[in-house]
């Protein structure tokens, strides 16, 4: 090799404009419906309005180019400067569904600017403690990660229930919230079985780029059939504006509640572990090395943008792993093709109409391609289970956690009667499954050697 050649990183490879967009939107393609969800499932459980909730959503694609842009562009100290692409995260929906649905909070203004004000000081926080959690990525092995992102998907399985069974009030054309004649009715539960049918037959029949975008074309042929039978409005798309800023702060200033900052700082402390995992996954793939120092400006990166996410009505930020597969699955290495993704998806943050589509979009077929989307985060975490060596400890690391996670799920009304600092963190059960994991991880496989007895199966 000649003294003057410079050996090219792989994610540095540098590739024509036109090619980076098509890739990059790919990419987007790929995400998107993860990206909307989030902010659909929050603007459901406050009861906003479906322009206040369509506004949640053109925020989530904002911030999420934001943070896109930040992790692959990077800035001194701040970004890994890999292929990531960033987007709102499930991991937090939860703790916010929780505190959004919780009326002794206030109007859903407040219930919102709540949340706004734990995200901006769980996010700050991350930030700061960014190099430290880099140098404890070890006390986060897959028996930790993996039951965590399982419950995640556990927890939300609920949400796509109930929007097969739809809200049972709705607004009518005067905005006033009547009764909704199709809750739970047969329809709506058809409409959920179809979208949930197509979407695996896509999956399954389909070929390259379709069969990964099988969700959302799930989404649009479950729409597609609902409108047909009526029970999609579209009318409200064209009220309001094409294109619009970003307004900060649109439910009012922040709010800070002790209990709901507490909670929303473990979550934070998930989703570094998560974008952690993600960092070493697409390095490996890549070849490129990931030294502390590189984790710890993408988890900067993560952190910053979940800080300012809520600025601009946003919710926490973290690496995507279904983009970490497809770097792997289509070969395209270049964080430069994932920047072009981020700006992609900075326009549709700013294109109000786009958020309106999809708030016009019936519950019951969310709810049947959430039933795959949730799924899939949930076979995520099994598949970082299957990493795990199943010794005696590690089975009873797995078993109570879970076990501890799923009670909120299953009997949400257990812990009415404890603190209410308490309750804020134990309700979303993805909280109380991440302190258990962890606590137990250290007991059984970092301060003792003796592995605990399990009772032999009969």
């Amino acid at each position: 090799m000649a003294a003057t050649d410079v050996v090219v990183a792989p994610e540095d490879e540098r590739v024509p404009v036109g090619t980076a967009f098509f890739y990059g939107l790919q990419h987007i393609l790929a995400m998107y419906a993860g990206v909307v969800s989030p902010p659909l499932i929050i603007g459901s459980a406050a009861g906003l309005t479906p322009a206040e909730s369509a506004t949640l959503v053109t925020a989530a694609l904002f911030v999420s180019g934001l943070g896109t842009l930040l992790q692959s562009l990077g800035l001194p100290y701040v970004g890994s400067k890999l292929p990531l692409v960033q987007g709102v995260s499930f991991a937090a929906v939860g703790t916010m569904t929780a505190v959004a649905t919780d009326a002794s909070i206030g109007a859903p203004a407040t219930r919102l600017a709540t949340i706004f004000g734990a995200v901006i000081v769980a996010g700050l926080i991350g930030f700061v403690i960014a190099p430290v959690f880099a140098g404890l990525v070890r006390f986060f092995p897959p028996v930790v990660t993996g039951c965590v992102i399982t419950i995640i998907g556990l927890s939300l399985f609920p949400v796509a229930l109930r929007w097969i069974r739809g809200n049972p009030t709705v607004r009518d054309a005067s905005g006033a919230m009547v009764e909704n004649p199709e809750f739970g009715s047969a329809l709506s539960l058809l409409l959920g079985l179809v979208t949930l049918v197509a979407t695996l037959v896509i999956a399954r029949f389909g070929r390259g780029t379709w069969s990964r975008l099988a969700v959302m074309l799930g989404l649009v042929f479950g729409t597609v059939v609902a409108t047909l039978m009526g029970r999609v409005d579209w009318g409200r798309v064209g009220t309001g504006p094409i294109f619009q800023l970003p307004q900060p702060f649109l439910f009012g200033a922040p709010v800070f509640s002790i209990g709901v900052i507490v909670s929303m700082t473990v979550v934070i402390l998930v989703i570094m572990a998560e974008t952690t995992a993600d960092i070493l996954a697409v390095g490996e793939i890549l070849g490129t090395p990931t030294p502390q120092k590189r984790i710890a400006a993408g988890l900067r990166a993560d952190m910053a943008a979940t800080a300012v996410a809520p600025v601009f009505n946003g919710f926490p930020i973290s690496a995507f792993a279904q983009n970490v597969g497809m770097v792997a699955m289509t070969g395209i290495r270049s964080r430069f093709v994932v920047a072009a993704g981020g700006a992609i998806l900075v326009l549709l943050g700013l294109l109000p109409v786009l958020g309106r589509v999809m708030n016009a979009i019936p519950l019951p077929v969310l709810g049947g391609a959430g039933i795959v989307l949730f799924g899939s985060v949930a076979a995520a975490g099994i598949r970082t289970l299957s990493k795990v060596e199943f010794t005696n400890a590690n089975i009873l690391i797995v078993a109570s956690s879970i076990g501890i996670g799923m009670i909120p799920i299953t009997v949400p009304e257990v812990y009415e009667n404890i603190p209410d600092w308490l309750h804020k963190i134990l309700e979303s059960g993805i909280s109380a499954c991440a302190i258990v994991a962890v606590l137990l991880n250290l007991a059984f496989n970092h301060f003792t050697q003796q592995e605990p007895e399990v009772p032999a199966e009969h």
